[in-house]
């Protein structure tokens, strides 16, 4: 006696852009499934509610859907699922508003509409974050990127700032007094090149890669750059000048300690001599700094004055002559400020470095 041809028990549920669908069937072997004019075809032999026997059902969909179903067999039933044209919720499963006896809801995974649009939203959030973080990188990936970069920065400026400490000393040593008069010829293009690096520091603190603050840093570079580009730079007759030596030393100073001190930091470590000069050297050397520069800008009034580079006459009916040494002379004034507001905030820096271990001695 042939095998009878029945209808398997079906449950379904669906999704914004999909629908499942379960059939109660176990032991199924080679199913035949498929979609031909928006009509679900679906034969197999299983055992279902009648025994061992093939098994058959076609479902008419309500709305367009893409003709490759997708299957999956377990021990106990047939799970398909199937793409829908477009994103939307259906009112029932079927064209035909008569639910089929074999038909019925499946209840494990059925939501509501509103419940299937926040786990739509749930999902395409989640999708969001993991596309924003592999574009991103992870923390880990960006914290280390972060300190490689701040170390090879740092590490450029220390052999920069090194290179020209080394080439003055040297040059001292053998010629005395007499390399006072060419240092600028000897180390102007490496300190261009610092300086101008050295807006990077700037940069770094304005869009949150550093903490350090944002003031200090402009004035320091606005300030060493104006004695570098104007002072020194446009002005062949400063060039010659002893200040030149002073001026350029004592920022190689500096910043020879300064600059190995964040590199160690970059890798996470402390060395307590490197560390202790690093917040001591500045103490006396940074008012010689601002001394020497401010005898730069003396020296170069005079200069301006009798070239009259970058004086202007304000137009008519003014017609009054403004030299540049006018503007010089509120540079001094802000040259004093810069160093207030730099020792101030090195001071602080300093007294919280080792502020903590005085308090536990006492």
């Amino acid at each position: 006696m042939e095998n009878q041809v029945l209808t398997p028990h079906v449950y379904w549920a669906q999704r914004h852009h999909e629908l499942y669908l379960r059939v109660e069937l176990s032991d199924v072997q080679n199913p035949a499934i498929s979609i031909t004019e928006n009509v679900l075809h679906f034969k197999a032999q299983g055992h279902g509610a009648k025994g061992d026997n093939v098994y058959e059902f076609h479902l008419e969909f309500l709305d367009l859907v893409k003709p490759e179903p997708v299957y999956k067999l377990t021990q106990r039933q047939v799970n398909i699922t199937v793409q829908k044209k477009e994103s939307q919720w259906w009112e029932r499963l079927t064209k035909q508003e008569k639910r089929p006896l074999f038909l019925a809801p499946d209840f494990d995974r059925w939501l509501d509409e509103s419940d299937a649009e926040m786990e739509l939203r749930a999902k395409e959030e989640e999708q969001l974050n993991k596309l924003r973080l592999e574009s991103q990188g992870s923390p880990e990936t960006l914290t280390s990127l972060k300190k490689g970069y701040l170390f090879m920065y740092n590490l450029v400026q220390f052999l920069g700032f090194s290179w020209i400490f080394v080439n003055m000393t040297v040059r001292f040593f053998i010629l005395g007094k007499e390399s006072f008069y060419d240092t600028f010829h000897t180390v102007a293009d490496m300190m261009y090149f610092c300086q101008m690096l050295a807006a990077v520091e700037s940069i770094n603190a304005a869009i949150g890669v550093t903490k350090s603050p944002v003031v200090p840093s402009l004035f320091q570079l606005l300030g060493r750059n104006f004695i570098l580009f104007i002072i020194f730079g446009t002005m062949e007759e400063m060039q010659n000048k002893a200040v030149v030596f002073f001026v350029f030393y004592i920022w190689s100073t500096v910043e020879i300690f300064r600059y190995p001190f964040y590199m160690l930091s970059c890798i996470d470590m402390d060395w307590k001599v490197l560390t202790w000069l690093r917040y001591t050297v500045w103490i006396p050397l940074y008012p010689m700094g601002c001394l020497a520069e401010a005898v730069s800008v003396i020296q170069s009034i005079p200069v301006f004055n009798e070239t009259g580079r970058f004086s202007f006459t304000l137009p008519y009916p003014v017609k009054i002559k403004v030299r540049f040494s006018f503007f010089l002379q509120i540079y001094l004034i802000l040259l004093f400020l810069g160093l207030y507001v730099n020792f101030r905030y090195l001071y602080k820096q300093r007294r919280r470095r080792f502020g903590q271990k005085k308090k536990k001695i006492h």
